[in-house]
């Protein structure tokens, strides 16, 4: 659910041992904070809708492919 405050970031979907990562295309690279395991979207290029935090994380309400 998308709220006011929730932006698009697009970028490659990476996966690594502690969890999601999202490499951007303006080079930005945020860690993902998830509420569903993005299995199918590893690896491809996605947008995310959400929010950022601490200028590393990127709380996600929704993935779909870019």
């Amino acid at each position: 659910m998308d709220n006011g405050n929730d932006r698009q970031y697009a970028g490659l979907l990476q996966r690594d041992a502690a969890g999601f990562l999202l490499q951007c295309d303006n080079g930005a690279r945020y860690r993902l904070e998830l509420l569903r395991v993005p299995v199918d979207e590893v690896e491809k290029r996605v947008v995310v809708t959400g929010q950022v935090r601490d200028d590393a994380v990127l709380e996600a309400d929704g993935i779909r492919l870019a």
